[in-house]
């Protein structure tokens, strides 16, 4: 009956023994959180631009692969032009052109071009790309991104970091791996999942930042599942639960330190 009435009456927190954060403790808070979603939902486009791409196929010779992921690619965004270049004996490469007025790709409005260069092949496949040639609704994807597979590591990463759009004064890193799921990369058409640290900074001084889980539908800003744990240069802790119900509502549950959790709408 007390754990029944503790989680009905949340918000009562000193009913339950938690004292509720002030004002003051609340906003500083919100103000970390909008800086580390915005910070996460720049790898998360970094990774969904990796996921236009097929997975290499283990055992597959390397250039027919390629060949065969640049007419995927095409296929999946049509105003994207994919073409597979040969590099080298042991490299090719599938060079992604979006168009100079822009592509849309999963809500976003992409132009520039980028090279995403596969190495290896059949027993271990290596791909890297830097996305630094492309913009993403008029900002410049500040990330490099790629996987190593078919070997004793399978690896599937970004590297986010530099200024944050919108976001005057703030600056971000986010190292990120996709999640695997029975062995695969849990990313493709409509949902992502990825981990990392990171470091936000800003006004308020340089947050550092721990990623779980988060998991994203395509055209959404905020992650429906996850949790971020923000270390911040105050001393303080606040971790981030992100749910399916506020999800849909623009909404996260904030804990502040020890004190009871209180939730907040961010705004994209």
């Amino acid at each position: 009956m007390r754990i029944r009435a503790c989680l009905a009456l949340v918000i009562l927190a000193t009913a339950c023994g938690r004292e509720p954060p002030t004002q003051e403790e609340i906003e500083d808070a919100k103000s970390r959180v909008d800086l580390a979603v915005h910070a996460a939902h720049q790898a998360r486009i970094a990774l969904e631009l990796l996921g236009i791409l097929p997975v290499y196929t283990c055992g597959e010779e390397r250039r027919t692969f390629v060949g065969r992921a640049a007419e995927g690619a095409h296929a999946k965004v049509a105003c994207l032009t994919a073409t597979a270049e040969a590099q080298s004996e042991s490299s090719d490469a599938v060079v992604f052109s979006f168009p100079e007025g822009g592509c849309s790709v999963n809500g976003h409005t992409v132009s520039g071009q980028s090279a995403f260069i596969y190495q290896g092949g059949e027993e271990r496949m290596d791909l890297f790309a830097d996305l630094h040639g492309l913009k993403v609704d008029g900002h410049e994807l500040q990330a490099k991104v790629g996987y190593g597979t078919c070997g004793d590591e399978e690896r599937f990463w970004t590297e986010a970091a530099g200024n944050l759009p919108d976001r005057a004064g703030s600056s971000y890193r986010v190292d990120g791996r996709v999640g695997l799921r029975n062995g695969m990369p849990v990313f493709g058409s409509t949902s992502l999942v990825f981990d990392g640290p990171g470091e936000v900074s800003g006004p308020m001084g340089t947050d550092r930042v721990t990623f779980t889980a988060l998991e994203y539908e395509v055209g959404e800003f905020l992650p429906k599942k996850g949790q971020a744990l923000i270390e911040t240069a105050r001393g303080h802790r606040v971790k981030v639960d992100f749910s399916e119900v506020l999800w849909r509502l623009g909404k996260v549950e904030v804990e502040i330190d020890d004190k009871a959790p209180v939730t907040v709408p961010i705004v994209r």
